[in-house]
């Protein structure tokens, strides 16, 4: 279906991980969910998903967390892109970055995984790394905190309290990117904020 887009959003399964840095990509899809009224429900490819509208009327959405740890999502991924009939240029994972800034949000298509486990097993499932990616900012640790450590943390509470900002910017850059493309969506969500 040509107008459908699998949107994934990457991180760990289970309460003890729901909050941390890692998983900001599924508060992202959960945010996209909220917006239309939607809960997950099981699907055979080890995930959870909804389908929804853009807007009614189109483009369909499919919103999807998987099941499985961080470092094997490609499996799910592959699985519903073949289960739904889409594309790998029209599957948008969103994941964090350590190299961005926390509250930042930059978007991309193809290229490395910048040793993103979760991207890095995506683009090997797919066949391919040209699919676009909604890269949440986390920032890096400060002092000698190890990074494994780092994005396996809750947010910090002067973190917390901006989250639900960049959560939902990063909903928007998502809905923008379906609907108007990667240049508008880069060209709005890469300026620096006033």
């Amino acid at each position: 279906m040509a107008d459908t887009w699998l949107i994934v959003g990457l991180g760990n399964p289970g309460p003890r991980y729901e909050l941390t840095r890692h998983n900001v990509g599924q508060l992202v899809v959960d945010e996209l969910a909220g917006r239309r009224s939607e809960s997950f429900k099981a699907h055979k490819a080890n995930a959870r998903v909804v389908e929804t509208w853009l807007r009614p009327g189109g483009p369909k959405l499919i919103l999807a967390k998987p099941n499985t740890f961080m470092n094997v999502s490609g499996g799910p991924v592959a699985g519903l892109a073949k289960f739904y009939g889409i594309d790998a240029d029209h599957v948008v994972v969103v994941h964090d970055e350590l190299d961005i800034p926390f509250d930042t949000i930059k978007l991309k298509v193809g290229g490395g995984h910048g040793g993103h486990n979760g991207v890095r097993d995506v683009a090997k499932a797919l066949d391919t790394p040209e699919f676009p990616r909604v890269r949440v900012g986390i920032g890096r640790p400060p002092g000698r905190q190890d990074a494994a450590d780092w994005v396996l943390d809750p947010f910090g509470a002067t973190e917390r309290k901006n989250l639900p900002i960049l959560v939902g910017d990063a909903a928007d850059a998502v809905e923008q990117l379906v609907a108007e493309g990667l240049l508008a969506t880069q060209q709005k969500h890469h300026a620096p904020r006033v």
